[in-house]
């Protein structure tokens, strides 16, 4: 079992910049593939950024490539999302998810999830 807990969300100006946390629980956190995924007002949930549990790879969405950054601390059981050049679309409710040994980075494959962190964009 692995309880996520999001940080660092908050309420910004269009270009300004945010880094989210997420901590996780658990001895072995360096065997999960860790992801950001987000919902806006109205809309589905969707995959924001991911990064692999044995080479420390990032995958990104188009919308935030060039702008966020996803990095890993295995040492402190916490993985960070920095979120640069925001603009008001990325405005929603920011999730953590873990999966255990997990190559790819669909929805599906994430067995844990955090609470969420809220991110607002003003215009």
């Amino acid at each position: 079992q692995v309880q996520l807990v999001e940080s660092g969300g908050g309420l910004v100006q269009a270009g300004g910049s945010l880094r989210l946390s997420c901590a996780a629980s658990g001895r072995t956190f360096s065997s999960y593939t860790m992801g950001w995924f987000r919902q806006g007002p109205g809309k589905e949930r969707e995959f924001v950024a991911a990064i692999t549990w044995n080479n420390g790879r990032g995958f990104y969405h188009d919308s935030v490539k060039g702008r966020f950054t996803i990095s890993r601390d295995n040492a402190k059981n916490t993985i960070y999302l920095q979120m640069n050049s925001l603009k008001p679309e990325d405005t929603a409710v920011y999730y953590c998810a873990a999966a255990w040994r997990y190559s790819g980075y669909a929805e599906g494959g994430f067995d844990y999830w955090g609470q969420g962190t809220q991110v607002t964009v003003s215009s």
